[in-house]
């Protein structure tokens, strides 16, 4: 936890100080890396044919609107000279796939490779099914690379692949390896780039210099997600869920043999199918009979990692083929076990497991128009640790469909940033908070133009009230949105989205807008202070050059009746106060700058 600063000391102004300075080196090589992804000039890809109108037609779905505007986006910067970084966030079973193959099928079309890159073996043979069955009508040609192939098979695949004989490539990391040659790649997909190790982000880094790159995530990692909010890189999120959809019930419960009898039973009772996650390779044979003799009428399987290959196909496949009802297994499941018949989840020790994990793993049920139960549990008797507990109440909290972009903001808040610009910033981010370091970065890295802060004494009733907004955290977020409201835009949208989810605006809240909106605008007019208190209401200008203004000057000359020109150690600018309340003088002072701002545009 960071150390409270005296308020009106030196120490917290100190730290700032120190992390500016780290900053300003770090940002040195942030520039360079932002320049170098400006400058790069990437393939610039053909706009959309007849070819590709005939094959958006071929999708069995109706798009959602997010869908189309994500594909809309990607499309844009594939037919831009920029290279293309794109995360494309999307729930579970939303769609991000067919988005990412109509991304490959523009490549194809300009003779460009594509390479699709997923974490498990699973999940690369479940794209390359899904690849198969999208081409098979315009002649693409689909390759996977993994370990359920034979070496002489793979080797074929990979003299194919360098003599442009294959369009599309899906494989698992093992397509970072040295033999891999494209004859030439024009698309780089990544799914859920997460569960990549660092070696395997390095080898990416290479690959991706100038290459269009388009990154899939459900729940992206906290310092993807930073890099995406930053502006390191471009986000299209998807948050339409298809129309047959229900949400998942989530329950968060202790393990008990009778949890698991009755789930499993109710499951089998409408012919369908159950995912067990034990998540340890060690005693898991032993686990799935003892299943067995709970629910004597289930077939039960396993799968883990370490079996052989075949051996863990063949079972995958099986429970695929409904020849068994209940697969115990390891996390391997927690991508690509994409099984409309499976619909109740129970997953034991939930608390030794990540957040995203558990997110994702929730994903492999409800991906039909039937009822989903997902059972979270724990051991008896089991006291939680803060985190595991925050992480199980976020599960049950966004239990809602398309909430994995809100989990991934929750593992920002449990886990913070983590190290997202180096070790050495990562303690700079502890001492200072997260906004505020993201908030100096800008500055340096000349995204944000400051003069300075203008200081506000405004002495009217101004706050959210604790019974208009109940919630600590969403306060904070308000608070924090009002401080960095830009202009009519953004305050019709805060001001709307307030009154849509609280209600109509409390006097405090009406006041709140009010001082940041006057914040705001005397920043355009070099106001160091805006006051309105016992002694005056009045503006202090920052020097004399900040009266030679069109704008001001004709201001003092249309309120000449309330308005004085005071000379102190700057020129001051004083409001009548006479008959007038605090609330009537704060819009008042909006009202003056408000006229400034018109003559100043004549």
């Amino acid at each position: 936890k960071p150390s409270l600063s005296k308020i009106g000391g030196q120490e917290f102004e100190r730290i700032k100080e120190r992390v500016k300075a780290s900053i300003a080196r770090l940002t040195i090589n942030l520039k360079k890396l932002y320049r170098e992804r400006q400058t790069q000039k990437g393939f610039e890809f053909s706009p959309d044919d007849l070819l590709m109108e005939e094959f958006e037609e071929k999708f069995e779905f109706e798009e959602t609107e997010d869908q189309l505007q994500s594909i809309a986006e990607i499309k844009s910067d594939m037919e831009s000279s920029k290279v293309m970084d794109r995360l494309l966030c999307g729930d579970v079973g939303y769609g991000k796939t067919e988005v990412a193959l109509r991304a490959a099928f523009k490549a194809i079309c300009d003779c460009k490779q594509v390479a699709l890159v997923a974490p498990t073996t699973i999940l690369t043979e479940q794209h390359y099914m899904t690849a198969l069955k999208r081409f098979k009508d315009f002649g693409v040609r689909v390759a996977v690379l993994n370990r359920f192939r034979s070496q002489s098979e793979q080797n074929r695949t990979l003299h194919a692949l360098a003599e442009g004989e294959i369009d599309i490539i899906i494989g698992t990391h093992r397509m970072f390896s040295k033999d891999v040659k494209f004859k030439d790649l024009g698309l780089l997909i990544l799914d859920e780039e997460q569960r990549f190790g660092v070696e395997h982000k390095e080898k990416l880094k290479l690959i991706k210099q100038n290459v269009d790159t388009l990154t899939m995530s459900a729940t992206p990692i906290p310092r993807t997600l930073h890099m995406s909010l930053s502006g390191i890189r471009d986000i299209s999120t998807i948050n339409t869920p298809p129309t047959t959809r229900i949400p998942v019930q989530v329950f968060v419960t202790e393990e008990s043999e009778s949890l698991f009898r009755d789930a499993i039973t109710k499951e089998l009772s409408r012919e369908g199918q159950v995912f067990v996650l034990f998540n340890r390779v060690e005693g898991i044979d032993e686990f799935a009979k003892k299943l067995g003799d709970l629910v004597p009428e289930a077939k039960i399987i396993v799968g883990h990692g370490q079996m052989p290959e075949k051996k863990l196909e063949e079972n995958i496949l099986a429970f695929y083929r409904h020849e068994y009802d209940v697969l115990v297994s390891t996390t391997i499941i927690e991508n690509g076990v994409d099984l409309p018949t499976a619909n109740t989840l129970i997953v034991t020790d939930a608390d030794n497991l990540g957040l995203s994990t558990l997110y994702q793993l929730k994903g492999r049920v409800g991906r039909s128009d039937k009822m989903a139960r997902a059972y979270f549990t724990f051991k008896q008797d089991k006291v939680l640790t803060e985190p595991a507990y925050k992480r199980l109440t976020a599960l049950t909290e966004f239990s809602d469909l398309g909430s994995g972009f809100k989990i991934a903001m929750r593992d920002l808040e449990i886990r913070g940033a983590g190290n997202v610009l180096g070790k050495e910033q990562h303690g700079h981010m502890d001492k200072i908070g997260y906004e505020l370091y993201s908030k100096l970065l800008k500055r340096e890295l000349g995204e944000v133009t400051v003069n300075y802060e203008t200081e506000m004494d405004i002495a009217v009733s101004a706050y959210l009230p604790e019974n208009y907004v109940t919630s600590h955290a969403l306060r904070m977020d308000c608070y924090k949105q009002i401080a960095e409201m830009n202009g009519e835009i953004d305050e019709k949208r805060i001001v709307e989205g307030l009154v849509g989810n609280y209600g109509a605006l409390p006097k405090e809240v009406e006041n709140l807008i009010k001082i940041s909106k006057l914040k705001n605008v005397c920043r355009n007019f070099d106001i160091i202070k805006a006051e309105i208190g016992k002694e005056r209401a009045a503006f202090v200008m920052k020097d004399l050059q900040s009266l030679n203004r069109v704008g001001i000057m004709n201001a003092l000359k249309e309120f000449k009746a309330e308005l004085t020109l005071r000379f102190e150690e700057t020129p001051v600018i004083w409001f009548a106060k006479e008959g007038k309340t605090n609330e009537e003088l704060l819009d008042k002072m909006i009202a003056v700058l408000n006229f400034a701002i018109k003559e100043g545009q004549r």
